[in-house]
């Protein structure tokens, strides 16, 4: 296949201006694939040659103006025009296939029920899969759209939809939209509807899920109306669509995608089973995120894929910004979260070989597939900190300003980080084009170390600055609690640009803690100096505020990925602290790096047991804490925590046969799921169990619940039939090859599947080649061996990077991959 390169894309921009599609999809033809005709009105502004994107199992036949081109001519997934100056139609009838990667049209049958569901995934270069395009951003075009369905289905488009006399659907002719946009989910939907501000609002989940959907369908609706009329308050421009819908779909493959009108996302996001409050949060931060892109992705739109990072930031930033605001009496303080969980992934992809600049150089992507390495944590979690960042140095009301006028400039239009930040400056005298210069255009994390001195009455404060960007930050003061010598009292919060022009002053004896950073507002690794370091460890959860815990939190974690921190002693102090921490985020967090990271990863494999014995018994001590029912997303991370790192399987056996843990909660399909693939991991439960248990819950989670039980059973036939599944057959949709996946690969079992790590590098790159980049994607991260943790091991997956084919996608998992495996080597040995 061909992917579409900068240059390409320019000239023909220049070339055409294209008006109007007419698309034709017939879902009515059978399971595997389905017609689709386009007409396309384009405007050519010289004669010229271009091309037309499509992606056809069969293409049938295809006209300009009026006139035949031969079907022959479809090289790859490209159609060669030769246009005169003026008006043209070209219309395409083609033959497409669904697919079971969720890219292009994603047909699913949902095995509770037996009903089948459609949704389009058209994102970078997927339209081709669809219909016929001119696929880049920057042309773009009225859609008006017609389906074809099966009796008892509804179809969902970016605008309203109206059954036809003839029992087909047609979609209101949309504003102008960029190809990727473009979306229909089709099926027997279960739907809530309600209006709002004079608009359609509605949510739609799979039909097996409707009581789940129900039972939460007040909050979504709730949080989706509050964040509305707060986007309202902030932009000027009205929200620019007919309808606003949220579709919940299956074997999606990211969290959510922001087609106008009609989002899409992950039907995770219904619960079926119990669930944290943080957990709402981060559903209610993505349907925050997502709205956010009406206007800035949307509305205006980026003329090229080196600009994605843009889109991404803003609504990364605007999301949790949004629900802070907005949702605050059901989540009070969404930056905690985002501080331990979401920051954490921006600062590890910042320090690997594989970064790049939050808005990289346009040289660095030349074309598609180098543009789809860039959806990282840099792009969003990095790129929403420097917003963040520079919120605070501009001020928010000056920043809003700037947003308002590059809305107004560049309505359904395209525009260029050029652009973004002129009208930024437009609305401040700060220069922003040099803050941008030293933020967005350079590369890896600044570190910063206070350096105290003074005397028994005054304390100076040097900050060492390792790095090269400017910060605007906060720095907490705490002292000993006179009372309770374990309690922190916030003696002041001082601010301080860093680098600085003289040390700041903190008057009184030396503090027992100096918080760098204290409120999170910037983006950079944080040091301690000895003082504070030692009662961190001792005193973490007698810090008064939570968002300061989160910071201390994470600079413990980068302590111990930088080597500079024994994860012994990470642990300690989370055994120490935890039971006392008030914060859910903060335990999640903490709890998730100790069992995924230095359990796994960060310890020699002779010290993982008392590791895990140690999280055991804190899971328990927490559970105790929690037996008056008062905390029960704490209790319940408590408990998943325990069954994770559970080392003997009698009591999980024990919770399982009783259906419930001990004062609760009840065991519903997830935690059973949960602990049943523990036991397989241990080797106490057999295929004959996880067939009774997929009888009992026989959902698409279920079948990926069995999927994951299955490989992870400690045999070599087991092994054998799981690997044979991901790589010998593509019989595997997306989500089934990534619980085979997440159950193959197991600690406990190093010796048992030692062989298939020299089998894995062929396998993925082969499999990458047959299956595309979201498959690649998934065997990047999902089936690397990333327990085999060795010299060896390291060597090995070096040697394969230069194979040449390996596609883009896989190549950078590969990278990440190995940059992981030697940085847990560097811990191990510091």
């Amino acid at each position: 296949m061909s992917v579409l390169t900068r240059d390409e894309a320019q000239t023909r921009a220049q070339l055409l201006d294209v008006q109007h599609y007419t698309v034709d999809l017939d879902l009515t033809t059978g399971d595997e694939t389905f017609e689709s005709t386009t007409l396309i009105r384009f405007t050519a502004r010289t004669a010229g040659e271009t091309f037309v994107e499509l992606k056809p199992v069969t293409l049938h036949s295809l006209q300009l103006d009026g006139e035949p081109l031969d079907p022959a001519s479809l090289d790859e997934n490209r159609v060669p025009l030769r246009l005169t100056e003026g008006e043209h139609e070209l219309r395409a009838v083609t033959t497409m296939r669904y697919s079971r990667t969720g890219e292009g049209m994603h047909r699913f049958k949902d095995p509770t029920d037996g009903e089948s569901y459609v949704y389009t995934q058209l994102f970078m270069e997927d339209v081709q899969r669809v219909f016929a395009a001119f696929d880049q951003p920057d042309l773009k075009a009225v859609f008006e759209v017609s389906v074809k369905a099966p009796e008892g289905w509804t179809v969902l488009a970016n605008s309203i939809t109206e059954q036809q006399p003839d029992g087909s659907w047609k979609a209101a002719a949309t504003p102008l939209l960029s190809t990727y946009f473009v979306c229909v989910a089709a099926g027997p939907w279960h739907s809530v509807r309600t209006r709002h501000a004079g608009l359609p609002f509605a949510i739609h989940c799979r039909r097996s899920l409707a009581p789940h959907l129900d039972a939460d369908a007040d909050e979504i609706l709730d949080i989706t109306k509050a964040c509305f009329d707060r986007f309202h308050e902030k932009f000027e421009e009205p929200y620019p669509f007919d309808s606003y819908d949220q579709a919940f779909v299956p074997e999606f493959n990211a969290g959510a995608m922001e087609n106008p009108g009609l989002v899409t996302f992950r039907d995770e996001f219904v619960y079926r089973s119990a669930v944290t409050v943080t957990e709402r949060q981060t559903r209610a931060m993505v349907i925050a995120h997502e709205m956010a892109h009406m206007w800035f992705g949307d509305l205006v739109t980026l003329r090229w894929w080196d600009d994605i990072w843009l889109n991404e930031s803003f609504a990364e930033y605007m999301g949790y910004q949004t629900v802070n605001e907005a949702c605050s009496d059901r989540f009070p303080d969404t930056w905690i979260d985002f501080g331990i969980e979401r920051k954490s992934w921006g600062y590890d992809a910042d320090q690997r070989p594989s970064t790049h600049p939050v808005a990289p150089d346009p040289e660095a992507v030349p074309d598609t597939a180098s543009a789809l390495l860039n959806f990282d944590g840099i792009s969003y979690a990095k790129g929403a900190s420097a917003l963040r960042q520079l919120v605070a140095w501009m001020g928010e009301k000056d920043f809003l300003a700037g947003i308002n006028t590059h809305f107004k400039r560049h309505r359904f239009g395209n525009a260029t980080l050029a652009d973004f930040i002129d009208n930024l400056a437009s609305a401040t005298e700060r220069d922003v084009h040099a803050w941008a210069d030293r933020w967005l255009r350079t590369t890896g994390v600044d570190t910063l170390t206070p350096e105290l001195g003074g005397d028994e009455t005054r304390t100076t404060l040097t900050v060492r600055h390792d790095g090269s960007r400017p910060h605007r930050i906060a720095v907490g003061v705490y002292d000993r609690d006179l009372v309770d010598g374990r309690r922190l009292v916030a003696r002041e919060r001082l601010e301080t640009d860093v680098p600085q022009t003289a040390p700041l002053d903190l008057p009184g004896p030396r503090p027992a803690l100096v918080v760098l950073n204290d409120g999170d507002l910037t983006y950079a690794k944080v040091r301690l100096d000895e003082t504070s370091l030692e009662t961190a460890l001792r005193s973490l959860s007698g810090i008064p505020d939570a968002l300061t815990r989160a910071l201390v939190w994470n600079t413990l974690r980068d302590m111990v990925r930088d080597g500079e921190l024994d994860p012994r002693d990470y642990l300690a102090t989370a055994e120490a602290h935890l039971p006392e921490e008030s914060d859910l985020a903060v335990v999640q967090g903490v709890l998730a790096f100790a069992r995924t990271q230095i359990a796994d990863h960060y310890l020699a494999p002779e010290d993982r047991p008392a590791a895990l014995a140690q999280l055991t018994s804190l899971a328990r001590t927490l559970i105790r804490h929690t037996e008056d029912g008062d905390a029960p997303g704490l209790r319940l991370t408590a408990v998943r925590t325990f069954i994770s790192s559970a080392t003997q399987p009698d009591a999980l056996a024990g919770w399982l046969a009783d259906g419930t843990v001990p004062g609760g909660p009840e065991l519903d399909p997830e935690l059973r799921w949960r602990i049943l693939a523990r036991l397989s991991v241990l080797g106490a439960v057999d295929g004959t169990v996880i067939d009774r248990e997929l009888e009992r819950d026989p959902s698409a989670t279920g079948q990926e619940g069995a999927a994951r039980c299955r490989a992870a059973l400690p045999t070599p036939e087991a092994k054998a039939a799981a690997w044979s599944a991901l790589f010998d057959s593509d019989d595997l949709s997306n989500y089934l090859f990534t619980a085979t996946s997440q159950g193959f690969w197991q600690p406990e079992q190093a010796d048992l599947v030692r062989e298939y790590v020299t089998r894995f590098y062929p396998a993925a790159i082969a499999l990458g080649a047959r299956r595309g980049a979201a498959m690649a994607a998934a065997a990047g991260r999902y089936t690397f061996p990333a327990f085999a943790i060795d010299q060896e091991s390291l060597a090995l997956g070096e040697s394969h990077l230069a194979d040449p084919d390996l596609t883009p996608a896989l190549h950078r998992k590969l990278v990440d991959q190995l940059s992981d495996l030697r940085r847990a080597l560097t811990v191990r040995t510091a």
